[in-house]
């Protein structure tokens, strides 16, 4: 514990490295550290929001807090496994894509993310610009550009700083959260709503699906935040410490969602935060809680942010090789990413509600089938066996593109079709089934399997061992050794 205290304390406030490996002697941090942030993360108004539409859009309270809680499960086991790779590899997230699309392949799901972090920081933006609005008595366009700027400090600064905001954040979420419920439950018969009980298959798997596709979404960056931890963490602590954080922190938030939209009498849509913060009170009460729910999105936001710096340096640096991002390019990356969203939030900022919903549903056909064959490769087929160095090599192990994994990820996106329910595509299937969207299950279940068969057979060499790059320390201390690679 004091090494790994001291090793956090000696490094700089600003994060030199991107999507470089990151050596051991650079590694610190704790799995507290996961649970915290992901609580941060998912205790805010946007997770509120996502809870609300299960009774926005036709569920009662009862069921719909079933179908969350089980979506929550299902979901964030996905993204928690998801982040159990990042001590073991050292790397972001997407580069550990090239194993199975191949160097210039994972450049495809890697755009798609890049657009679901617009999606989502904008969204975000959106509900911030109302909290700071009020607080401020600005205009809710002027209180989302305050937000911005915010996010941009935040995300240049990087991990270390991202990992306190989200510390602080859970803290305040807790305060808030504990206080909104007491306000609710003071105010409402919740008791009663309970008991109203109508029982929907598309009511009950749509609560399923919001609560799935809201943990599904952080997979495409999970591993980003825990790998800088020490290599010899356990898996198996790093799947609960940040599986355990996201779950809790997001169902108590969707909960306080379900029963707000279920008392509101049709007043929540269209004025999220304003009745939010209306069930805590008026004056510095409510000035507080604005405040809260402004600082719970700065977690989420600048993880959105902060992830897509990651992408796009990931795709560059797959077709140019090895990219060193200085800090005056990183600025840059991270000043047009915010700003496309900040343009986008501005331009969608009165038909959110809606938007949001279909926005987030659609998602998940393209990133199941991602986190899927994913995840079978990395823990069934190559077993955590990686050959990080050849990750950067489009002529080495993995090659260019990787036609198995490319085209059975093709093949998941387009077989979730015909069970896709949202405003941008209803699938022929949709209305034979009584209006249920199950388009994420047919897409983590038939990719996932089709490609344990397909790579059990047509894979590509596998190393016996995790290879690693060569660290500095080690070279030093063995300098006859130096053109080696170290494998653990």
């Amino acid at each position: 514990m004091a090494v790994t205290s001291t090793r956090a304390s000696s490094k700089p406030l600003i994060e030199k490295r991107s999507i470089d490996y990151i050596p051991e002697a650079e590694r610190h941090g704790r799995l507290l550290s996961q649970s915290t942030l992901w609580m941060g993360a998912n205790l805010q108004i946007t997770a509120i929001v996502t809870g609300a539409l299960a009774v926005v859009l036709g569920g009662d309270v009862f069921w719909s807090l079933i179908g969350l809680l089980i979506g929550q499960l299902l979901g964030g086991g996905v993204m928690a496994l998801h982040a159990a790779q990042g001590p073991k590899l050292g790397l972001p997230q997407m580069i550990s894509s090239r194993v199975q699309f191949g160097v210039y392949g994972a450049a495809i799901p890697i755009v798609l993310v890049c657009l679901m972090y617009l999606g989502f920081t904008a969204t975000g933006t959106v509900l911030s610009g109302q909290a700071l609005g009020q607080l401020f008595s600005v205009s809710d366009s002027v209180g989302i550009l305050i937000f911005a700027s915010v996010i941009v400090l935040v995300t240049v600064l990087g991990y270390r700083v991202i990992h306190f905001i989200g510390r602080v954040a859970s803290v305040i979420g807790v305060i808030a959260f504990v206080y909104l419920f007491a306000r609710l439950i003071s105010q409402t018969d919740v008791g009663a709503l309970l008991q109203i009980r109508h029982f929907s298959w598309s009511s009950f798997l749509l609560a399923v699906s919001l609560a799935a596709s809201w943990q599904i979404a952080f997979g495409p960056y999970v591993a980003d935040y825990s790998r800088y931890l020490p290599s010899k963490t356990s898996s198996v602590k790093t799947f609960f410490a940040a599986g355990a954080g996201s779950v809790i922190g997001a169902q108590v938030a969707m909960i306080l969602g379900v029963f707000a939209a279920a008392s509101a009498n049709g007043q929540f849509a269209g004025h999220e935060v304003a009745y939010i913060v209306g069930l805590g009170g008026t004056g510095a009460t409510a000035a507080l809680l604005y405040f809260s729910i402004a600082f719970g999105k700065v977690t989420i936001s600048t993880l959105n942010s902060y992830g897509s710096f990651m992408c796009i340096a990931t795709i560059i640096s797959g077709f140019r090789g090895h990219l060193n991002v200085t800090r005056l390019q990183r600025l840059v990356f991270v000043l047009v990413i915010v700003g496309t969203a900040t343009l986008i939030a501005l331009l969608g900022q009165h038909s959110f509600l809606g938007a949001f919903k279909s926005f987030i549903l659609f998602l998940l056909a393209f990133f199941t089938p991602w986190s899927a064959i994913n995840l079978v490769d990395y823990y069934c087929i190559t077993r955590e066996h990686y050959d990080v160095p050849a990750l950067a090599d489009p002529s080495g192990r993995y090659g260019r593109w990787n036609p198995l994994g490319i085209s059975i990820y093709v093949f998941g996106v387009l077989v979730q079709l015909p069970f896709i329910a949202t405003k941008f595509y209803t699938g022929p299937l949709v209305e034979a089934m009584g209006g249920v969207d199950i388009s994420w299950i047919i897409g983590l279940v038939v990719p996932a399997a089709l490609y344990y068969v397909c790579a059990k057979k047509w894979h590509s060499a596998v190393p016996d061992q995790l290879i690693l790059p060569v660290e500095q320390d080690a070279v030093d201390a063995q300098p006859s050794r130096a053109g080696r690679i170290q494998a653990v």
